[in-house]
């Protein structure tokens, strides 16, 4: 394509930031391949600062050929040269967050021993560097503007299906609990895009959704967008179909999309969310969710 022809050397964004946004910029015209390619690389910079071009490749099923034309096109002299500005935002990261990463890397490869206790070990250590990750990505200012968003809607119209159904359901319990209006946009009877239509402008839809993302929560997202309905979204890159939409964004990157993806990350800000709204609906630091059962 004419859009990925290699540009001059020494045009190439030098920090991560700047990387970022022109790899956002150039997404909606690039090929599949380096769709792909940009995926793994945003929702994965610490893997990228530390992996080789083979194992990167493996991982997403792409020649490492394709790797090296990808650095090419953004003016990179190869993938070796783009590699470098993961590196750097690394090596500035919190003090110990690279040992943590290369550590990280030997447990993932010394648990796949073939034992039901290995598959354990895997998910567990997984999931300790997703919650690490939701600390150091995740601000203070995108909670509390979310917690805001959702204490000023009228109704929280909540959207999610396939793997992002349970989410959805644990906040519609909290929400209920906390005795904030909620309406859980559920596949059922095929209902949920015109139950959607019914948020307003003084209302809000949550919406969770992960590659490969449920076409109808995108288009329910897209919809209620273009009403003037505020969006707030959990999802898994900032290249996600709900990413364009949604007035606060949270990512939660995905490491790879195999059987035993996890949503522990998720749930666990799902939670936080909640817990941010008590706050500021109860008036409290500690904030409790009322009894609604006898003793």
């Amino acid at each position: 394509m004419a859009n990925e022809a290699v540009v001059k050397k020494g045009s190439a964004p030098r920090d991560y930031e700047a990387l970022i946004r022109v790899i956002h910029e150039r997404y909606s015209t690039m090929s599949k391949t380096h769709r792909r390619i940009s995926e793994y690389l945003t929702q994965n910079p610490n893997d990228v600062a530390v992996l080789s071009v083979n194992t990167i490749a493996s991982r997403c099923e792409i020649h490492p050929s394709s790797f090296v034309r990808f650095g090419q096109s953004l003016g990179y002299s190869g993938f070796k040269d783009l590699q470098t500005v993961f590196q750097k935002r690394l090596s500035t990261a919190a003090p110990g967050f690279e040992a943590r990463i290369k550590a990280l890397e030997h447990e993932l490869i010394g648990s796949k021993e073939k034992r039901p206790a290995g598959f354990l070990a895997d998910l567990i250590v997984r999931d300790v560097e997703s919650l690490r990750g939701l600390l150091s990505d995740v601000t203070d200012t995108q909670i509390d503007e979310a917690a805001e968003m959702m204490k000023r809607a009228e109704t929280i119209y909540l959207v999610g299906q396939l793997r992002s159904a349970p989410v959805l359901v644990l906040l519609r319990y909290v929400l209920t609990m906390l005795a904030k209006p909620s309406v859980l946009l559920d596949e059922s009877g095929g209902l949920a895009t015109h139950r959607a239509r019914l948020a307003g402008p003084n209302d809000l839809v949550f919406a969770v959704s992960f590659r490969f993302y449920a076409q109808e929560v995108v288009n329910i997202v897209e919809e209620s967008a273009q009403r003037g309905v505020p969006v707030l979204a959990i999802t898994d890159s900032t290249l996600s179909p709900l990413a364009r939409d949604a007035n606060v964004l949270f990512c939660v990157p995905e490491h790879e999309y195999t059987f035993a993806r996890s949503l522990a990350a998720p749930m666990c800000l799902a939670q936080a969310l909640t817990v941010a709204l008590a706050a500021r609906l109860q008036d409290g630091d500690t904030p409790r969710i009322p009894t609604v059962t006898s003793p």
